[in-house]
This record gives structure tokens, C-alpha cells and sequence, in this order.
């Protein structure tokens, strides 16, 4: 496992240092995060565009993070990934995300949704990356709760457009060598296991069809988190390392009342002041050879995001487990050979 990383959607700002890469990368380096996984829904720190066609831009934006010992870890699509797929209920909600000039026209957000993904792919291949982070985007979410009834094979249907949208971007990130790993998110069609299998068989269980495990949202929706990690392990492709805890109470639950954050019976919290268990968590993903990075995504009610950032780069580093190369016995083995196992099994020649 590679690390500590930091997203920056949470930190991209107009204020210094968080305002130009050069800078945020600086600040990144100082706490002592290793990288950065990027958002590229503005230019503010990458013209994906210009990522997507320029190797030597791509280069030079390596170097200038080589210069304070970090890497990119992912390309985020996040915002654009959910541009890809929005049910009319939430246009209004969700256009925000797309340029201005698109602001009411739904089939132009998309293709500029798509074509965002698209150069994403190609930025990823360009800066030797080989995985990519985003939302599924969501034409169901308004009929996750069954009332009314809902209509036979609606849910079908939805995930047959969803994998019809979705198809030709993973067949270009697989042209480029990248695997989508997809947050598994409230809000998006794909927001647990079994959603997520029913994406995997809609896209014909397209390689590069992948996971961003986070275990926040599973333990919020009362999911099974480190079972989740035995289930999908093949698939699980990125970590997204934040926090959550559940208060269970006498007046709201798992849909929070309408609640602001702090006042939700389930909220994300720092790093080691939530339920997580990550010690298993790492143990796990030491255990099946993950390969990627953990990344900490700081989303806090109570605490502030500088002091998020410090605690959870060292957070992570002490819950990074290298893997032993030797088993702890073997100063007691002994020589094996053909002859001498059957001698000890009693099969005597």
C-alpha cells in the first residue's frame, strides 16, 4: 500500500496556499503526505484538457511535485461522473456542476460530462496513472425507498441506460490502461455491493468497472464494511480513508431527519474519532496485497480541516502495514524433500 495521500476538494480554495498546485503541494509535503489525489473539475490545479493531450504539460506538473516529494495518486471525476447520469428531479441541484453556458440544456451537460471523463482517461494514461476515482452519477436515486410500488423492471431499466452511458468511457479507460473506481455513495446508483453487481452485469463485468472503498458511507448505511472488503477485493481498486461514527437515538436514523450534519444521528468525523475500525481495515487490505493508495478524505462536523489534515497524515502512516516477507517460524524449519515426506507420512518405499 502507498501513502499517506490527501484529497483536495475539500482544501481547494482561493486563500493561499490552497489556491495554485505548486503551493497546496508544499503544505501537502510539509505534514508529511506522500500525495494528492486531484479534482478536476476546475483549473485551478490541472487543465485536464491540455493533460489529456500534452505529455510534456503532464511532465512538467510531475516535476513541479517531485520538487516537494509528492504524487498524484488519482484524478478525481467526481463532480463530472454525476453530470453523466442525473434524474430531472435533481437537474437543478446538479447543473451547478456543469459550465455555465450549459445551465439548462441536460443533453449538452452530458456529452460535456462524457467527454470530461474521456480526457480524464487520457490524462490518467499520460501521467502514468492506473486507477481514476468518480461518482456513477444517479437515475434511480429518487425510487430507493419501495413507496409507492415501484413499476415492474423500472430499476432495470435504469441501470440499462446507467451502463449504456457509462460503457464507452470504460472502454476508452481500458484503452488507456485505467481502472474507474467508482465511491459507492447515498445519492448515486451505485451506493452498495449489491447496486454495484447489478452495474457489473449491466456493463457485461467490464474489467476496468471498479471500487473506491470508503468505509463511512458503508457503516452509515449499516453495512458490513470489512466483509464488503472479502466480497470485492478483486474489485477494490482505491481507499478512501475517512472516518464515521452512528449514535443511535429516540428521534431520527439512518435518513437523518432532515438534520444538518452535526445534528445527524450518522456523521463523518476525523480520523480516530469515529466507530471505524481501521486497524482491521489495514489489516485486511495488507493481507490481500492491495496496491494502491490511502487516501484520507476529510469530512468533519466538529473539527476543523488543518487539524484533520495533520492528525490524519499521521493517522495513516501508523496504520500502513508493511508486509512481512518471512513467516515468524522460520527459524525452526526443516529440509523437505519427496522422499523424506512420504519416509514421514509412513510411506515407505
Amino acid at each position: 500500500m502507498k501513502g499517506p495521500a490527501i484529497f483536495l476538494a475539500q482544501f481547494i480554495s482561493q486563500d493561499k496556499p490552497f489556491d495554485q498546485l505548486e503551493s497546496i503541494a508544499r503544505w501537502a509535503s510539509e505534514l508529511g503526505y506522500k500525495g494528492i489525489q486531484l479534482p478536476t473539475h476546475t483549473n485551478q490545479l490541472i487543465d485536464l484538457k491540455l493533460a489529456a493531450e500534452n505529455i510534456d504539460y503532464c511532465q512538467e506538473l510531475q516535476g513541479t511535485l517531485a520538487q516537494h516529494g509528492i504524487e498524484i495518486s488519482e484524478l478525481s471525476t467526481h463532480l463530472q461522473g454525476q453530470v453523466l447520469a442525473v434524474h430531472p428531479t435533481y437537474e437543478r441541484m446538479f447543473e451547478q456542476f456543469a459550465p455555465k453556458a450549459l445551465i439548462g440544456k441536460s443533453s449538452a451537460q452530458i456529452d460535456w460530462a462524457n467527454d470530461q471523463l474521456v480526457l480524464a482517461a487520457k490524462a490518467s494514461q499520460n501521467l502514468g496513472l492506473d486507477s481514476h476515482v468518480t461518482f456513477s452519477g444517479s437515475l434511480l436515486w429518487p425510487y430507493f425507498y419501495p413507496w409507492p410500488q415501484r413499476p415492474k423492471d423500472l430499476v432495470e431499466e435504469g441501470f440499462k441506460e446507467l451502463a449504456k452511458r457509462w460503457l464507452p468511457v470504460l472502454d476508452v479507460f481500458g484503452e488507456c490502461g485505467v481502472d474507474v473506481c467508482f465511491e459507492l455513495h447515498p445519492g448515486e446508483d451505485l451506493h452498495d455491493g449489491i447496486t454495484f453487481e447489478r452495474f457489473l452485469t449491466a456493463v457485461n463485468n467490464h474489467e476496468r468497472a471498479n471500487i473506491l472503498y470508503d468505509p463511512s458511507h458503508l457503516l452509515l448505511q449499516h453495512i458490513d464494511y470489512l466483509g464488503f472488503i472479502e466480497c470485492y477485493r478483486e474489485r477494490i481498486k482505491a481507499f478512501h480513508v475517512k472516518d464515521a461514527e452512528y449514535n443511535y437515538n429516540a428521534k431520527s436514523g439512518v435518513y437523518g431527519g432532515y438534520q444538518t450534519w452535526l445534528e445527524r444521528a450518522g456523521r463523518f468525523r476525523s480520523l480516530g474519532d469515529g466507530q471505524i475500525d481501521f486497524k482491521k481495515i489495514f489489516s485486511l487490505f495488507c493481507q490481500f496485497d492491495f496496491k494502491g493508495w490511502a487516501v484520507l478524505e476529510w469530512e468533519c462536523c466538529l473539527k476543523n480541516s488543518q487539524d484533520g489534515a495533520e492528525e490524519g497524515v499521521r493517522f495513516i502512516t501508523d496504520h500502513i502495514i508493511k508486509k512481512t516477507t518471512n513467516a515468524f517460524d522460520d527459524f525452526v524449519a526443516v529440509e523437505s524433500s519427496e522422499s523424506s515426506n512420504r519416509n514421514l507420512l509412513g510411506l515407505l518405499n
